[in-house]
């Protein structure tokens, strides 16, 4: 089946493609970040009442994952971020996960911007988010391609016909950054477009400015109680636009780990379907 609402995301976005999307980044999450779950080849299937898609995968992504202060020797480990895989009708897809250091992020509440190295002009970015991005590679040698020099080369499957790149928490900030890389370095820009899911804010008003300018095509999802995408705080650090608000209501618990849960977040899309309801993690329901 083809991607509901995969060219151009509208002003109101299709839940049912937000979900789609999501369901990839859950896989991405689903891998230990330790284990190369996923090889070359592999058949990842998505599916959610009318979806349901093949895709095989192309690649592990790799990079050092969040240091914090409460333990900043993780940014020595090399571990897997998500993965490349396309459809069979050519359309690619770079699902990025989230990470469990995210709340010792929110602990150190420094939040210290650096230049954006993605393009000149671009302003200002978060710098634990950018040291991150920086280490993203298509193997585990720190020497390897980065992912978005990789991407226009990729041995896909089928002729590409469309990318989207998609993420979750941490996950969200990265596909920013690499969205932003490959709209503004690679020939990939028109077929570009980007799904995230509690993205937290990952640069100041230039790179937000910047970013809008280069990927147009952008969908930014956010619970409205989820703290995450509150933080980094303004003025210094501006969300990118085209956000999509979900409203949890009563329905969630008040709890920051089930405000920001990847399956709360399909949770509230599913219930904006009109189709199957997708669980919420045990202990999370609200009233």
């Amino acid at each position: 089946m083809a991607h509901p609402s995969l060219a151009v995301p509208p002003q109101s976005p299709d839940p049912a493609a937000a979900i789609h999307y999501a369901l990839l980044v859950k896989l991405a999450e689903a891998v230990p970040p330790d284990q190369i779950a996923y090889n070359p080849g592999d058949v990842l299937n998505v599916a959610y009442d009318a979806i349901n898609v093949n895709y095989t995968v192309v690649t592990t992504l790799f990079g050092n994952d969040l240091a914090t202060d409460i333990n900043p020797l993780r940014v020595q480990k090399i571990v897997s971020f998500g993965f490349v895989a396309q459809d069979p009708a050519g359309n690619a897809v770079a699902a990025i996960r989230g990470t469990d250091s995210i709340e010792e992020w929110l602990q150190d509440a420094r939040f210290l911007a650096v230049k954006c190295p993605v393009t000149p002009g671009a302003g200002l970015s978060e710098d634990g988010f950018t040291d991150v991005y920086e280490s993203l590679r298509v193997a585990r040698d720190p020497g390897s391609k980065t992912v978005a020099s990789a991407l226009p080369g990729m041995n896909f499957p089928n002729p590409l016909q469309s990318l989207t790149i998609c993420g979750h928490s941490l996950g969200g900030a990265l596909a920013t950054l690499l969205a932003l890389d490959v709209a503004a370095n690679t020939p990939l820009a028109s077929q570009l477009t980007v799904y995230t899911y509690a993205s937290p804010r990952v640069g100041d008003p230039s790179f937000a400015d910047t970013y809008d300018q280069l990927v147009p095509h952008t969908v930014r999802i956010a619970n409205r109680l989820d703290i995450v995408p509150k933080l980094p705080l303004p003025p210094l650090y501006k969300h990118v636009n085209q956000v999509f608000d979900l409203n949890p209501g009563l329905k969630v618990k008040l709890d920051i780990p089930c405000q920001h849960h990847l399956t709360t977040y399909l949770h509230l899309l599913s219930l904006l379907t009109g189709g199957t309801v997708l669980p919420l993690d045990p202990g999370c329901a609200g009233l």
